[in-house]
């Protein structure tokens, strides 16, 4: 879910040609979430192996991932959840009743036959479980494609890696990331995309987005720290907003207090009695400074191996993506040698 924080966040429109030759630390979930809700059947059921194993978002990881790669030169490190924190418990448990009421009514749907409704209540019951994440990582290394393992939230290690200059943003559809301190943050990682919204039953084209932080926080003249009360005033996955108080009136509300302490009585009163731990997480999250960016050989043999005859894919599907990965690597190798 996030922030919203959409009407005082200045986005650039960009192409992928503009990310060509930067590497993006990619928030793993938000990936997987998105396959898991685009790439079904269309009574809204996902792509599945002769066993039953979930395989849509392999199919999502492995084809757009290898286009990125090879038609538009975008390096990758996927990033992975840890343990959520204890401070997300609440968010957590209202998606679980979220999701459990939309299976409910996707089943219903589905006995009426009335498939347009079924998958809009399809695409927001995705979970991600321990097989697709075991399966998803697995892919990505016989891929060559390096990945992370976060101790808590993706965005902040996704962001304290491009902070420190191992890839030039962090790439998530959430807000959230400009508050963990990243240089630049990247939205809607795609080729073509489309984001489906179940509440108004339609889709809706998605063009890849650039934040520049520091510039955003300069235009809007507000530190990060103040940006982070921002989002408290208007509600976080930790907290809900203040009643009333929407994005622009929270800026307005900081840029003339300075921070929530200086804020009115009857503002102040209404902040989560948390508030401060929230504002230390954001600023302080739980990140590993050791984190390893191992990359791989791409293992043909073992994708053939796990896709075709483990997963159920075309072997000229597969072939497809392993043909890209070659390019991209002898693209990389060419530049390495004028580099010497």
């Amino acid at each position: 879910m996030g922030t919203n924080l959409a009407p005082i966040v200045k986005r650039e429109i960009i192409t992928l040609k503009h990310l060509s030759g930067k590497t993006l630390a990619v928030d793993a979930s938000i990936e997987l979430h998105q396959f898991l809700a685009l790439i079904r059947k269309p009574d809204g059921s996902l792509f599945t192996n002769k066993e039953g194993r979930i395989t849509s978002h392999l199919i999502g990881l492995l084809f757009r991932t290898t286009r990125l790669i090879s038609e538009f030169g975008i390096d990758l490190i996927f990033v992975f959840d840890g343990k959520a924190p204890k401070l997300k418990e609440r968010i957590l448990i209202e998606r679980k009743i979220a999701k459990e009421k939309a299976i409910k009514e996707w089943l219903e749907a589905i006995i009426k036959k009335d498939y347009r409704k079924a998958f809009s209540k399809a695409v927001v019951t995705g979970k991600l479980d321990e097989d697709i994440i075991k399966s998803a990582k697995r892919l990505l290394k016989l891929l060559g494609i390096p990945y992370v393992e976060a101790p808590s939230e993706a965005e902040a290690q996704a962001s304290y890696i491009a902070s420190k200059g191992d890839a030039w943003a962090c790439a998530t559809k959430d807000y959230d990331a400009i508050l963990f301190g990243p240089p630049r943050v990247v939205r809607y990682l795609s080729i073509k995309g489309y984001e489906f919204l179940p509440s108004k039953g339609i889709m809706r084209e998605i063009k890849p987005e650039l934040v520049d932080t520091e510039r955003l926080f300069k235009e809007l003249g507000i530190t990060r720290e103040q940006m982070i009360d921002i989002a408290i005033l208007v509600g976080t996955d930790f907290n809900d907003g203040v009643k009333g108080i929407g994005p622009k009136k929270a800026l307005q509300l900081i840029k003339e207090y300075k921070s929530l302490e200086g804020l009115p009585y009857e503002i102040r009163e209404k902040l989560p009695v948390n508030y401060q731990e929230i504002r230390e997480f954001f600023l302080r999250p739980p990140v590993n400074s050791d984190y390893e960016i191992l990359r791989y050989e791409m293992d043909e043999e073992g994708l053939k191996e796990f896709l075709v005859e483990e997963m159920d894919f075309k072997e000229e599907r597969v072939n497809i993506a392993i043909e890209r990965i070659r390019k991209r690597r002898e693209q990389g190798s060419i530049v390495d040698w004028f580099k010497d």
